[in-house]
């Protein structure tokens, strides 16, 4: 990183913040002089996170939402609104990867899939949207993607279709939001294991790394960067587009 401080001051929220990219994404911006708010349902792995990154817990806030919980969404805008007014930088990055196939798929976990990866990213941006332009902030928002939104897996069709909504609506929101100053972009990011959320089989893992064109998982670097710069000043006249950050895994249909 080297933007020595291009963040400073900046009021960004993370939702999904105590998983491998949540925690990525408050790492890299606590390094530029961002000021933080970390949403995960997880209220344990939320202060983990926090004294994980050394962030300062007198200016770092923390909400314990479900996702699934249009009340619980609105309890986290009215913190930010009560702290900070608004937010500068909104990063909808929480989401779930369950495989079922389709006779096996129930009715609660269609809902459940749609509700975390698509109807909450909805509900964020618009409270958040609110906020912002009331308070007449030009900032940024950002959609954590994938590149399932166009490679379709038996097993994972619900969870690349709710990518595929995802990248659909983050472009209708930056269509909306432009004549407000609000930038809306979308970020593929590339395969990462680990995630208590969605676990995945070592089989899995070693088949889907050994399918990545730049023969390497991601580094914790990789879509950090990505977000950054689409949430910088460079980046002023860049909105409603997908950037893909997953060394070509997408390419192989």
């Amino acid at each position: 990183m080297a933007r020595a401080g291009a963040f400073r001051g900046k009021r960004v929220v993370i939702t999904g913040a105590a998983g491998i990219y949540g925690s990525w994404f408050a790492r890299a911006f606590a390094e530029e002089g961002a000021v933080l708010c970390l949403s995960d349902n997880r209220a344990e792995a939320l202060e983990e996170t926090v004294a994980g990154l050394g962030l300062d817990r007198a200016t770092t806030l923390t909400h314990a939402t479900e996702l699934l919980d249009e009340a619980s969404i609105l309890d986290l805008a009215r913190l930010v609104a009560d702290r900070w007014g608004a937010p500068d930088i909104v990063i909808n990055n929480a989401g779930i990867y369950p495989g079922r196939l389709l006779v096996e798929t129930s009715t609660e976990e269609y809902d459940t899939i749609i509700g975390v990866n698509v109807r909450a990213p909805f509900l964020v941006t618009r409270e958040m949207a609110k906020l912002m332009i009331a308070r007449e902030v030009r900032g940024s928002i950002i959609a954590v993607g994938s590149g399932a939104a166009r490679k379709l897996r038996p097993s994972r069709v619900l969870y690349c279709t709710s990518k595929t909504m995802l990248e659909r609506i983050a472009k209708g929101f930056a269509l909306e939001l432009a004549p407000h100053g609000i930038r809306v972009n979308v970020v593929e990011p590339g395969f990462a294991a680990g995630s208590a959320v969605s676990p995945l089989s070592e089989k899995h893992i070693a088949e889907t790394t050994a399918s990545i064109p730049l023969g390497r998982l991601t580094d914790w670097r990789d879509a950090p960067e990505a977000v950054m710069f689409l949430c910088s000043e460079k980046a002023s006249y860049i909105t409603g587009t997908v950037l893909a950050v997953e060394g070509g895994n997408s390419l192989r249909l």
